[in-house]
């Protein structure tokens, strides 16, 4: 048992088998949050535990879709295809950036094979983006961002929400902080201006209007005093 981290066991909704999973402790030190939602704590990173990964089949996905009560149907597919492929993934109690990342990266996969929301795989790939971040790998995080950015979209075109506790503002500004993050402001505000040119999302949804209207207030600031935005921010 690590000082934040303790390893259960819990069922594989593939497989069937038990498997060892790492959870984080609750109690974790936070630091700062950027404007993705992307939270610093203090000596750990949670993310690299968000997805779990079944040491038996090699089945992978975050706590809350691992535990939920898979279909048939997409038991099937994901047995199917592991049936001609072997998972090279193995547990690690303490994992390390490129643990987190394949985890990320297999976890993907399955969203794809099996279709899921676009809401629930830009999700995961925000997440990705994050990992990156706090190893610092600044084009792979880009090219994340931009993937998580392009799925929520999508999401927003194709999919009706609210959608696990988001609602369809609330994208609108997540979008447009991932394109603050990519140092893209005219699509930045081009999503923003949905929000902050709408009145009705003012009192309609008061917290979302005053986070887009902050973010909006902050660039057009740094355009006016030509402050690079990263220098502002330090974690850029």
């Amino acid at each position: 048992m690590g000082k934040y981290t303790f390893v259960v066991s819990k069922t594989c909704p593939v497989c069937g088998e038990s498997t060892r999973v790492v959870k984080t402790k609750s109690k974790l030190l936070k630091e700062s949050m950027d404007e993705d939602f992307c939270i610093h704590y203090k000596d750990f990173n949670p993310y690299f535990y968000t997805i779990w990964f079944c040491e038996h089949c090699g089945f992978a996905a975050e706590e809350r879709t691992f535990l939920a009560p898979m279909p048939k149907r997409h038991k099937q597919i994901i047995q199917d295809f592991l049936s001609k492929r072997q998972m090279n993934l193995s547990f690690q109690e303490e994992r390390t950036v490129p643990d987190a990342v394949a985890s990320f990266k297999l976890a993907i996969f399955y969203a794809q094979l099996l279709h899921q929301s676009y809401e629930r795989q830009a999700g995961l790939m925000l997440e990705l983006a994050w990992v990156y971040r706090s190893s610092g790998e600044r084009d792979k995080e880009e090219k994340a961002l931009k993937d998580a950015a392009d799925l929520y979209d999508t999401s927003l075109m194709k999919e009706r929400y609210p959608i696990n506790g988001k609602t369809d503002n609330f994208v609108i500004y997540l979008i447009g902080a991932i394109y603050y993050r990519l140092h893209d402001f005219e699509k930045t505000t081009q999503y923003l201006s949905r929000i902050v040119g709408n009145q009705g999302i003012r009192s309609e949804d008061p917290q979302v209007y005053n986070m887009a209207r902050k973010l909006w207030l902050d660039i057009r600031e740094d355009q006016k005093g030509g402050t690079p935005t990263e220098d502002k921010k330090g974690k850029r």
